[in-house]
């Protein structure tokens, strides 16, 4: 089936058909792993579309097609990490520009913008804009982009993707999205007014925590050819193995992401019920602020929970240490479940008073919720909960 009927089709099916074409030569059902530095021409500058593989390689170029379709996109362009693609998108703004971003992100990008982009000369403004927020105040004549993750790193606090795009396209300035937490099978930015989305496909995309990757997808052209060109020039490309295990993995996305969402909600919903837990976040509860929002824009809460203890630091380090299935260890979004706490390990980068002003407090204990049973879960962090 062609590419424009499987479009048109459930992400179910897509993500198991988008790129995935039996090969013309052997009828291979699952795209080779091409891994060849360099192509022959048949004349110099006549090739078959491929000549050097940082430029191009046919594994990778399936899986960007394979990726482009889940979201909706034309285009799609895959990185060695989350955060190279992350660099190359920021690579495209110059000093005097300013750019606007969510004040609840992921440390390693924080980290990149503050100790890189910010003495650079980029102005980088942090705004909480979540929930019910204007963005037009903050638009200035040399605005040059939004940058948000929603659900947001750690705190899982939900902006309104159509209402802020409505904003950044009057003013004609690209609205990126972060979209690693939700994947194209809960979220799809897209179609809700944004420009371009960003994943670190190490996540959900690849979903079981064997390789590193990035992306970025979108349907504007002229923004596609740029981070073509640095693509290419910076060469911060994965390799063709590296896109063949995040390709497999895509193509049970919808599946893990069904099993993820149940068990989150369900253990979130215990959580709820303790008394040594002083707050629960998880954008599917009603309890959560902006749990309208997320219902509209979101067809699950996702598998990530964040929660505070009524303890101390200490407390919440014990907690942390004790869990047996629940594996201490940073990253997010593979079948097995992880148990971190932020402060110390993944928003280390941020300091503690920008931290704590923001709510990411000392006592907060981040969750990535894997497919495991549900009921075994609840037990193990019951133990360590102790």
């Amino acid at each position: 089936m062609n590419e424009k009927k499987l479009k048109k089709l459930a992400i179910a099916t897509r993500a198991v058909h988008l790129g995935s074409e039996p090969d013309p030569q052997t009828g291979a059902v699952t795209v080779p792993i091409y891994q060849t530095s360099t192509y022959r021409q048949e004349f110099p500058g006549q090739h078959k579309g491929y000549e050097y593989s940082r430029t191009d390689n046919p594994t990778r170029s399936a899986y960007q097609r394979a990726l482009a379709g889940l979201e909706g996109a034309d285009y799609g362009l895959t990185f060695a990490s989350g955060m190279s693609a992350v660099d190359t998108i920021m690579k495209t703004y110059r000093p005097g520009d300013h750019i606007i971003a969510g004040d609840d992100l992921y440390g390693g990008v924080y980290r990149l913008f503050s100790t890189f982009y910010e003495p650079l000369g980029i102005e980088l403004e942090y705004v909480d804009m979540f929930g019910d927020f204007d963005l037009e105040p903050h638009i200035k004549s040399n605005t040059k982009m939004v940058w948000m993750e929603t659900p947001s790193n750690p705190l899982l606090k939900i902006a309104d993707i159509e209402n802020i795009s409505k904003v950044t396209r009057a003013h004609r300035i690209p609205l990126i999205i972060d979209n690693t937490f939700m994947s194209p099978a809960i979220q799809q930015p897209l179609q809700l007014g944004a420009n371009v989305i960003v994943h670190s496909t190490t996540k959900y995309i690849g979903g079981h925590s064997d390789t590193v990757g990035g992306a970025i997808i979108t349907s504007d052209e002229q923004l596609y050819t740029k981070y073509k060109i640095l693509q290419n020039s910076a060469g911060a490309v994965p390799g063709p193995f590296d896109c063949f295990i995040a390709h497999r993995g895509l193509k049970t996305l919808d599946l893990r992401m069904k099993k993820h969402c149940r068990n989150a909600l369900k253990i979130a919903d215990w959580l709820q019920q303790r008394k040594d837990i002083a707050k629960v976040i998880y954008p599917f509860i009603e309890s959560h602020p902006h749990y309208k929002i997320a219902q509209r824009q979101m067809s699950g809460g996702g598998g990530m929970i964040s929660f505070e203890i009524s303890g101390n630091r200490e407390k919440a380090l014990e907690i942390v240490s004790r869990t047996e299935l629940f594996l201490l260890a940073e990253s997010l979004g593979g079948v097995e479940s992880l148990i971190e706490h932020p402060a110390v390990m993944t928003h280390a980068s941020i300091p503690q008073e920008i931290r704590e002003e923001k709510g990411l407090n000392d006592r907060l204990i981040r969750l990535s919720v894997g497919i495991e049973d549900a009921d075994d879960l609840i037990e193990d962090l019951d133990k360590a909960l102790g």
